[in-house]
Order: structure tokens, then sequence, then C-alpha cells
């Protein structure tokens, strides 16, 4: 791990208060909030910052949960980021994934040929940075301009949190 958690001697109430917007008080510390959160602790300004953002993209996106875990799952298995998927996929089995659905990810292909959509515009962003017209168009046959803004920005902070994330060396729980 490049980038080790923050030791428990070094948590103060600053560092406690950066997870403010997404852990409850019994897990902002070095043992409740987990590998991730334990390395982002080390720099509690850019941590509060970003998880703003974050939480906006996990909890209040007006993206469906299931398109959010879908963008998600593709945006962990193109960047390689183990992390992300392991905890994602989870959430992808509550939103209503299954675990073919799943798979499908991995491989760029589903059965629904919206989801095919969502992974297409998915790689689309992480390729070229921008979607093409038909992508776009094809979004909208079930998404708002909202909702299609909001998928822009999971896959860019998503990418952006798998690109913190395979730099720091964090690692699914298990993995260690």
């Amino acid at each position: 791990m490049r980038l080790p958690p923050l030791p428990a001697e070094r948590w103060d109430d600053r560092t406690r208060s950066a997870f403010g917007q997404l852990l409850p008080v019994a897990r902002r510390n070095p043992e409740g909030a987990g590998p991730a959160m334990s390395v982002l602790a080390n720099h509690p300004d850019l941590t509060e910052a970003f998880l703003g953002f974050s939480v906006y993209l996990l909890f209040q996106s007006t993206l469906p949960p299931r398109i959010r875990e879908l963008a998600i799952l593709r945006v962990a298995h193109r960047t390689n980021c183990a992390y992300e998927w392991k905890h994602h996929a989870r959430f992808a089995e509550t939103a209503g994934l299954s675990e073919t659905d799943i798979a499908a990810v991995q491989n760029g292909t589903a059965a629904a040929e919206f989801d095919r959509v969502v992974i297409n515009a998915a790689d689309e962003l992480l390729e070229k940075s921008t979607l093409s017209d038909q992508t776009w168009t094809a979004l909208s046959e079930e998404l708002s301009d909202r909702q299609r803004m909001d998928l822009v920005f999971t896959v860019g902070g998503y990418s952006l949190l798998a690109m913190a994330f395979n730099t720091f060396g964090v690692t699914p729980e298990n993995e260690r």
C-alpha cells in the first residue's frame, strides 16, 4: 500500500469531522471507517470536499439506483478498481441487478438494451471524455436531462475515486 491508513493516534476531531457527511459518528474512527476512508483520513480537507460530492452521487442523484450501479460497476471494471467493484457489486444486488447482470458488466454485454446503452455510455466517457450524439439520444429514451447529467458526473466521480484508490493501494478488506 503506497498510502497507508492514517494511524489511530493521528485521528483528531478535524479528521473525524471530515467524514460527517458519510459516516455515522460510531464509524468515524480508524477501525470503523474501513480501508478506503482510513486512507482518505490522511487529508481531511480534501476528504470532506470530495465526500460531499460523493454523497450526492450515491444518495441524492436523480439516477435510478440500478442505472447508477451499472455505471459504477462498469467504471470499476474498466479501471481495475477491486475495491469499488467489491463494494458496488453488493450495492448493485440491492438495486435490483442479478448476478447475470453484474457479470455482463465485465464483458460489456447485457441482456437489456438500455443496460447496454449505459455500459456503452460509461465506456465512451472513459475513453473519449464525451458522449456521442447517438449515445446521448439513446440515454434520453429513459433518462431526463438531469439524469443524463448525473450519469456523466457519476462516471467521472467514480473514475476519479478509482484512480485514487488504485494509486494509493486501497484493496478490499479480504485481500489484505
